[in-house]
């Protein structure tokens, strides 16, 4: 893997680069539609490539370990020949999904036990464990195993979480020097910084991660509970930490004015549920503000979803006819919606990208940020 660095806009710590992998060029600042189970939801692989533009998909560890199990993965050849996809893949540890289970699972130092959420069966997460999975999986990108520290965690519990995290970190540099790839093309391993929402343990977090050369490095714990002006800030205490010519990766963030908020603090890499998601529950991004095409207003505004925005293929059609999709609950319209959705999203990467490498984006961000948040 190899990161380039091409500018870094004047006034701002935006930044645009070039991230090549053995599966292809990926231009940053940019955008990861989530793929969890191995599929972005509802979207056809061809309509990631042609319509939504996507240089770059997730899948997530834990869920793909579930089901279909990585054995059948395996036999496949990998996830990239199991899915069809043949563009760079990042897998997601699996350490998220733990913590979202709650009371169902148990940490140790030894790692991580959890029930399935879908049979109740037990199951043990350590970090040889999940750097094994990953290799099956054979994503580009892998992310170490940590614990995602809950946003409203005190100081005491987020230390002890920061240092196991980086003791499982340093198992997980271990057990990757003791494999190799199961296939044709090289994988790299990411850091996790924790340390809830405390500036020291985030600096710590990340003079650690530092101290181990990685082709990349995360922000983890973040957008998990706690203030925006939170999440901010802990961006603001790390990046300057990190090296500037590696990428940096803000997991599971989030709204549009959030991304280009993390842009103008230096990062170049995120991911988030909220495109296809909100989309399949009638929320929409434009470049004018979000629409919530429920509402009756748009019972008869035969306009297009974003008459203002880029012109997404295919995805023309009226709100009224999204609406109307929408509320009959057919599978349509959470299509065409979670398709928008990503399109705006990689579309704002894509323009913000083009800010930077002309050094406008500053004056740009102000605007769209006020525009983004609206509700119209």
């Amino acid at each position: 893997m190899d990161f380039t660095l091409k500018n870094t806009a004047s006034n701002s710590e935006a930044r645009a680069g070039i991230l090549k992998t053995d599966h292809g060029t990926i231009e940053t600042p940019i955008f990861m539609p989530v793929g969890t189970a191995g599929s972005v939801k509802g979207i056809h692989v061809r309509d990631l490539k042609d319509d939504i533009e996507a240089q770059i998909i997730l899948g997530n560890t834990y869920h793909l370990y579930l089901r279909p199990g990585t054995d059948i993965i395996e036999q496949a050849g990998g996830l990239h020949k199991f899915n069809g996809w043949d563009g760079p893949i990042l897998t997601d540890s699996g350490g998220y999904q733990v913590f979202s289970l709650g009371d169902i699972r148990k940490l140790s130092e030894e790692g991580a036990k959890f029930q399935s959420h879908i049979d109740g069966s037990s199951h043990l997460f350590t970090p040889e464990s999940v750097i094994d999975i990953q290799r099956k999986i054979g994503a580009d990108i892998i992310m170490a195993f940590d614990e995602c520290t809950p946003g409203d965690a005190d100081f005491d519990y987020a230390k002890k979480s920061l240092a196991l995290t980086q003791r499982w970190l340093d198992r997980c540099v271990n057990q990757m020097e003791k494999t190799s790839p199961l296939y044709s093309h090289h994988q790299s391993l990411f850091p996790i910084i924790q340390g809830g929402v405390y500036p020291a343990l985030r600096e710590e977090a990340a003079r650690h991660v530092t101290s181990i050369p990685s082709d990349g490095y995360a922000i983890g714990g973040l957008s998990v509970g706690e203030p925006e002006k939170d999440m901010y800030a802990m961006i603001e205490v790390v990046n300057p930490i990190l090296p500037k010519d590696k990428p940096r990766y803000l997991m599971g963030v989030g709204t549009p004015v959030n991304i280009l908020q993390a842009i103008d603090r230096g990062v170049d890499m995120f991911d988030c549920v909220m495109p296809t998601r909100n989309g399949r529950n009638g929320m929409l991004f434009t470049r004018n503000g979000i629409i919530n095409i429920r509402n009756k207003k748009w019972a008869d505004d035969f306009s297009p979803v974003d008459p203002d925005g880029p012109s997404y293929v295919d995805l023309n059609y009226s709100k009224a006819f999204l609406r109307h999709l929408t509320i009959s609950g057919e599978m349509l319209g959470a299509q065409i919606a979670s398709q928008h959705n990503l399109a705006f999203y990689l579309w704002l990467v894509k323009e913000a990208r083009r800010q930077i490498l002309a050094d406008t984006f500053k004056e740009w961000k102000e605007e769209m940020v006020v525009k983004l948040a609206q509700r119209l």
